[in-house]
């Protein structure tokens, strides 16, 4: 048993140590969360493609359980791009960390929605990590590699 345990932790340490949270061009995302605050509370899904060490642009959906605007049926849902600028590189970050604010600009219902985020993502493995944006338009939840 004890052998069994040690292998586990070896081989999720080694998993872990070769997590990277950002590789710049190529690089894609998809995060799955709770949208915990902007328009409404709901969930969030999102993907984004590194064009190079700096910027990644993206796309987004977010589904709300309650809304803004009286439970309008037609607001519950915000169709988005997003733009973000990673900050690993300029501020010295390890590889499992990535820092980056960012713009959303899409559709809630009928009205233009704009966004503005900061978000933080930490892989514990090469595949799976976790991420929060915090602005007019956050979320918590998962990120993969793809």
């Amino acid at each position: 048993m004890k052998k069994l345990v040690f292998m586990v932790m070896v081989l999720f340490c080694g998993a872990a140590v070769s997590a990277q949270a950002w590789t710049g061009k190529g690089d894609q995302k998809i995060q799955l969360g709770l949208s915990a605050w902007g328009y409404g509370t709901g969930v969030t899904g999102t993907y984004d493609y590194g064009l190079n060490k700096l910027i990644s642009v993206g796309a987004g959906i977010n589904g709300y359980f309650s809304n803004y605007k009286n439970d309008d049926k037609d607001n519950r849902v915000f169709v988005f791009g997003r733009l973000n600028f990673h900050l690993q590189e300029a501020l010295n970050l390890p590889s499992k960390w990535d820092i980056y604010p960012g713009v959303d600009l899409g559709v809630v219902g009928k009205d233009f929605g704009i966004g503005a985020h900061i978000g933080a993502r930490y892989f514990f493995t090469e595949k799976v990590g976790v991420f929060a944006e915090v602005g007019n338009n956050g979320s918590l939840g998962v990120s993969f590699n793809l």
